[in-house]
């Protein structure tokens, strides 16, 4: 059977930069050629920049962005170690478990699904936590929350961030925020095909992990010549990179700081904006808080008596156009639509908006 295109305006994967394309079509490489090295060295330095970080341990882990999340608590956190976890959606929840099976001793910090994080409140939860971990873009929900406030009150705690929905779609400083630890995905805003982590670590979090993780393949000190000596044949083999992924988060990254980090969030901004007022004008509620709701990825109430699931093939059988449901309790109450990457235009907007009033009419 073969396949088909899809225009793909859910919570992610999401259409990649044509650059992004033409990476994986590229001649194939070695995980050690010195030509590939070179690529891999510009790449890490990209996500410092789309990280906005001076971190030297900052690279693509070879998994997705759940290995990711992986990495950062297998890392950092050993047995019986205090974790404050602040919950407000499915990916909160994920670290809660992920943090369990490490060993923590789990302290989680309970919000409205559909409301931001209380920062303050996370910030009082324990005395003396090892880290303290929140969802920056909470792909479940459709809800931003404030970093940049909560690194201003973790004291010695290190903070660890899920970036996987907000790097490369809204503002994120790793650095200024104080971002101790944190991993994203590349098969959102950054527009590149799911696959990699992108990961950051500072040097204060890495001199305090943890020496013999649980994870071999994870194991950020076993990774230091993955990207520390990634010159010639001064780098270290742990594992066989992906090396047509790398090559095509290279592309992705190089379109973004082309057009340039701050015009890529105001685009995005602008393209969600419009989307939330198209989706009003059409008479839908939306489910995030006011004032919290993320341009990248909407998430709107499902009217009742409409079928949600039944309105979501229709939009992909007669439009070619795939919407997400909700996540959790919300499956069938609430849609997410993703304005990710190249994605995050006008075009899209238009193309959703119209099918979408199409299809509830009928």
């Amino acid at each position: 059977m073969p396949l088909v295109s899809r225009h793909l305006l859910g919570p992610g994967p999401t259409n990649p930069y044509p650059e992004a394309t033409a990476g994986l079509a590229a001649p194939l490489l070695g995980h050690l050629d010195p030509g590939f090295l070179r690529v891999m060295d510009e790449t890490c330095a990209m996500l410092r920049e789309v990280w906005q970080t001076d971190n030297a341990r900052t690279l693509p882990l070879s998994a997705t962005g759940s290995a990711g999340m992986e990495a950062a608590f297998v890392n950092t956190v050993g047995e019986g170690d205090v974790v404050v976890v602040a919950v407000n959606g499915l990916f909160g929840e994920r670290m809660c478990e992920v943090a369990r099976r490490c060993g923590a001793e789990v302290v989680r910090v309970e919000h409205e699904w559909g409301q931001p994080v209380d920062v303050e409140r996370v910030a009082a939860a324990h005395p003396a936590p090892t880290v303290v971990a929140i969802v920056h873009a909470e792909t479940s929900t459709g809800v931003r929350s404030d970093v940049a406030a909560l690194g201003r009150l973790k004291g010695e705690a290190l903070l660890l961030v899920d970036a996987v929905t907000s790097i490369g779609g809204i503002e994120l400083r790793a650095d200024e925020w104080g971002v101790d630890i944190g991993y994203a995905g590349t098969q959102k805003c950054l527009g590149v095909p799911p696959g990699l982590a992108p990961f950051t670590i500072s040097d204060r979090a890495f001199a305090r992990r943890v020496e013999t993780p649980r994870s071999w393949y994870l194991d950020l000190g076993l990774l230091g010549g993955y990207v520390g000596g990634t010159t010639g044949g001064a780098r270290t083999y742990h594992h066989t990179a992906p090396t047509a992924m790398v090559a095509s988060l290279h592309g992705g990254l190089r379109r973004i700081l082309a057009e340039g980090l701050d015009a890529v969030w105001a685009r995005h901004e602008r393209a969600g904006r419009r989307l939330q007022e198209g989706l009003q004008e059409l008479g839908l509620e939306l489910f995030a808080a006011e004032g919290h709701r993320l341009p990248e990825l909407t998430t709107v109430r499902v009217p009742d008596g409409v079928d949600a699931a039944a309105v979501r093939g229709e939009l992909l059988t007669r439009y070619g156009i795939e919407i997400g449901a909700g996540a959790g309790r919300y499956a069938d109450t609430v849609w997410r639509i993703g304005l990710m990457g190249p994605n995050a235009d006008d075009d899209s907007v238009a193309l959703v908006l119209a099918a979408l009033r199409d299809v509830l009419r009928r």
